[in-house]
C-alpha cells in the first residue's frame, strides 16, 4: 500500500491520508473546499465549493499519476441536497467520463462546507 500526498491539495485535518494507492486503485479521502494554500474554505456558494472541491481532487490524482479519465467511482455528500443540480452542472465539467456515483444529502459536513466529494481511480 502506498500513501499519496501533495501541497495542491489540502492536507489532512485528522489521523488520515489524502489517498492510498493499493493493488493498481486510488482510494481518496473525501475532499472539501479548503484551498490548499491558506487552509480556508472557499467562499461563494455550491457551484465556487464546488470548483475548489474538483480542483483538489485534481491534484490528488495527478500525484497518483491518474486523471479524472481514470475514476471508476464518486461518492458525493451535500450538506444541502437542494443544491443537487448546480453541484451536478459544475461536476460533470470535471467527471466527463460519467463514472459510477452515489450522492446523498446529509445533515452536516466539515468546516460547515456545502459539499464532500470521495474517489476510487484506477492508476
Amino acid at each position: 500500500m502506498k500513501k499519496i500526498a501533495t501541497e495542491k491539495a489540502p492536507g489532512a485535518i485528522g489521523p488520515y491520508s489524502q489517498a492510498v494507492v493499493y493493488n493498481g486503485i486510488l482510494y481518496t479521502s473525501g475532499q472539501i473546499c479548503l484551498d490548499p494554500a491558506t487552509g480556508d474554505v472557499t467562499e461563494g456558494g455550491i457551484k465556487e465549493q464546488t470548483h475548489r472541491v474538483c480542483q483538489n481532487l485534481g491534484a490528488v490524482l495527478e500525484a497518483a499519476g491518474t486523471d479524472f479519465d481514470h475514476v471508476i467511482k464518486t461518492t458525493c455528500f451535500l450538506a444541502d441536497i437542494n443544491d443537487f443540480a448546480d453541484f451536478n452542472e459544475v461536476y460533470g465539467e470535471y467527471f466527463t467520463s460519467k463514472p459510477a456515483r452515489s450522492c446523498v444529502g446529509v445533515k452536516s459536513l466539515p468546516k460547515g462546507v456545502l459539499c464532500e466529494v470521495e474517489i476510487i481511480a484506477a492508476i
